[in-house]
């Protein structure tokens, strides 16, 4: 993405280190009779050049430092090097989050939904371009009823999937799309309606508080990516901040195929929607770390 230079460098803080010249991805930057200066008609926005410059010298006048500033969580505005920092305490982290399907009815406060798309946001994004969207739903009505138009759209995919014409219609111009439905998600997705019906049990957001939809504005890179980068940040962080979180798939299908649902939650028809996250306190403690299937990666030596 070319975007606009909005880079300031103050001559006399500037040591002519160099640093911010040997870290832009753009080739904004250059030395010039000792100093850095600004001589590239874009930039990335990325702020690498003013995070590493030593004695404060460099502005990257497009992003805001502030906008990371969490309230619920201490703040440390201090870059950890690498190597230092416990990574057996980190893969503990990666090991003990888990999707959580017994959320308790305690709301979620706004601050720590609004903390979590921030820690979202530190996510990396192709070529800088951050473009995600976040729409948080606050409150279990709102959850709810976000959860009434998702099973609506499967009760009226569900009819036409049943339909053995519309199968083979679509085996043969639809890559068997429906008769895949069909086979792999049709009888459990009855069973979840039904009992939605009868029960008003939630077998889609398992009871959760708050939800956080995660898109992306169009123009990235890499939007799938960049969604889900951003996802799993907000999941281990969740954890570590004492919730539970599950990815619901179902929903972010419907949401795909049905318009009206993205409509009524006021996201704009431009936005694609990648991951919705069930957010709130869970009621399942565990008492070991869960296994893995095993995985034998690949090399290629040339």
């Amino acid at each position: 993405m070319k975007l606009p230079v909005t880079t300031e460098i103050d001559q006399e803080l500037c040591n002519g280190c160099g640093l911010c010249v040997t870290i832009c991805p753009s080739e904004t930057l250059s030395l010039i009779d000792g100093k850095a200066r600004v001589t590239g008609d874009h930039s990335m926005h990325c702020d690498h050049c003013a995070a590493i410059c030593p004695t404060g010298a460099v502005t990257v006048h497009s992003v805001d430092r502030d906008a990371l500033k969490l309230v619920t969580v201490k703040n440390n505005d201090t870059w950890i090097e690498y190597g230092n920092f416990d990574a057996a305490s980190l893969v503990q982290l990666m090991r003990s989050r888990r999707s959580c399907r017994t959320f308790s009815d305690e709301p979620v406060k706004n601050n720590i939904l609004e903390d979590l798309v921030k820690i979202g946001t530190t996510a990396p994004s192709g070529t800088n371009s951050q473009l995600w969207t976040f729409t948080i739903l606050p409150n279990r009505a709102v959850v709810e009823k976000l959860g009434n138009a998702i099973a609506r759209f499967f009760l009226r995919l569900n009819k036409i999937a049943q339909n053995p014409f519309m199968r083979f219609f679509s085996k043969l111009f639809m890559k068997d799309a429906l008769g895949i439905y069909y086979r792999e998600y049709y009888e459990s997705v009855k069973k979840g309606l039904k009992e939605r019906e009868e029960t008003c049990r939630d077998r889609l957001f398992h009871g959760a508080p708050a939800v956080i939809i995660v898109g992306m504005n169009p123009g990235a890179s890499c939007p799938s990516e960049d969604a889900l980068l951003a996802s799993q940040n907000i999941l281990f962080a969740a954890h570590a901040m004492g919730f539970g979180t599950c990815l619901i798939g179902f929903a972010v299908e419907a949401m795909k195929r049905d318009p009206r649902i993205k409509k009524m939650l006021g996201i704009p028809d431009d936005e694609s929607v990648y991951a919705v996250i069930a957010v709130g306190k869970t009621k399942t403690q565990y008492a070991r770390l869960a296994g893995r299937k095993k995985v034998t990666p690949r090399y290629y030596t040339g």
